[in-house]
């Protein structure tokens, strides 16, 4: 490790609070290769866990980011600043859900506000309150998405949490329908489980969670937090499956690396929070409304929904020829360039082996290495990256 990394790590050390445990200082970025200070280059293949999906430093959003700060950074939401309405009104035409948008600065945030409006709602619909979420899923780290979040490794040390939300198994309808009491009021999922293991909904429990909400009059709420914005190779991941939601969250990638967050409703919803009902002081900042229609832009002139699907296919057959190699090697798992390798043992020592090679993932759910590279990824960069994951588990399990 150089001076210049140690110094900065100390530093680190000595002054934030120790909530990570990073081992690489990245001083820059440019498409899908962060360098560190010491000028040494990685594949990043967690895209920033999910944030920059159409890669590091691309030219419209710094151009749409530089002109907005020029003009204006801030605008109170007691008034309304251009971009965040056309965002809004973009994002609702993506969706084709015909509602609203409320925007805030996280993913957390995002969620929160998801539950806070299926409470509000479900107050006036037969005093209605609790939400069925998976086990294993992931939703944000304040108390409130702590709770929702099925996992109990984030809510250790948190008691008591707020109380509300019931767990269900994931894929296992009959498990949802045993959660559903006379004071549900929504069930909330991700499309393709990140955190929990990079596991994608099946067909059949997606679409009966769907059908069950009509049946009971509960709402629908997929969390789009990491799956969204075309990281799965559509806008939404929901949008892979005959469903649509009554509400979904946004955040990560929607403003490539500027703080946003988003929930987007139906039409039935669009209206049930007030004025005084919920707020954000920072929510629509223009700036980033600004990046985020440019980064909307660059998917749709790109073609990166395309790109996701071809490449992650490429990408997924590479990880299928490992899982054929190693005996511990036992899976592949994920939708688009959202992919998983499942492994019999401890993912951080195949991810610690993947940045000794100079490839960035992550780990999911105990026993995955996560791999999220953003979608501009071309097949040359992978074919690198595929020989470089092969050194790594050449290393681990030999």
């Amino acid at each position: 490790m150089s001076n210049n990394t140690q110094e900065i790590l100390d530093l680190y050390k000595a002054s934030v609070m120790p909530t990570y445990s990073p081992s690489v200082v990245i001083s820059s970025g440019k498409g899908v290769t962060v360098r560190d200070v010491d000028n040494r280059p990685f594949y990043d293949f967690t895209s920033g866990i999910g944030v920059h999906n159409i890669g590091y430093g691309n030219g419209r959003v710094v151009e749409a980011v530089q002109g907005q700060a020029a003009r204006l950074t801030h605008c109170s939401n007691l008034f309304v600043n251009e971009p965040a309405a056309r965002l809004a009104a973009k994002l609702v035409a993506l969706s084709g859900l015909d509602g609203k948008v409320f925007f805030c600065n996280s993913g957390a945030e995002a969620n929160e506000a998801a539950i806070k409006l299926a409470r509000k709602w479900g107050a006036a619909n037969g005093g209605r309150y609790e939400i069925v979420t998976m086990r294993q899923g992931f939703h944000g780290r304040t108390l409130a998405t702590v709770a929702a979040t099925g996992q109990a490794w984030c809510q250790q040390d948190y008691d008591p949490l707020p109380t509300g939300f019931a767990y269900a198994d994931y894929n296992d309808l009959e498990s949802v329908k045993s959660a559903i009491t006379d004071k549900t009021v929504a069930v909330m999922l991700e499309a393709v489980q990140g955190e929990g293991g990079v596991t994608p909904a099946t067909p059949e429990f997606i679409e009966g969670v769907r059908a069950l909400c009509d049946e009971r009059n509960l709402l629908m709420i997929c969390d789009e937090v990491q799956c969204g914005m075309g990281r799965t190779g559509t806008w939404f991941a929901w949008q892979g499956y005959n469903v649509k939601p009554d509400l979904f969250t946004l955040a990560k990638s929607l403003a490539d690396g500027i703080p946003m967050g988003a929930l987007v409703s139906n039409a039935k919803l669009a209206d049930v929070f007030t004025p005084g009902s919920h707020a954000s002081t920072f929510g629509g900042n223009p700036v980033a409304a600004a990046a985020a229609l440019a980064v909307i832009s660059v998917i749709e002139d790109e073609k990166l929904l395309q790109r996701a699907n071809e490449v992650g296919a490429l990408f997924r057959e590479a990880l299928q020829s490992f899982v054929d190699k190693y005996e511990k090697v036992l899976e592949v798992r994920g939708k688009g360039m959202m992919l998983g390798l499942v492994i019999d043992g401890d993912p951080k020592a195949v991810v610690d082996a993947l940045r000794d090679q100079s490839l960035l993932a992550l780990t999911a759910g105990g026993n995955v290495v996560r791999f999220l590279p953003p979608l501009v990824l071309n097949e040359s960069d992978l074919e690198d990256a595929v020989d470089m994951i092969s050194e790594a588990l050449d290393t681990v399990f030999g």
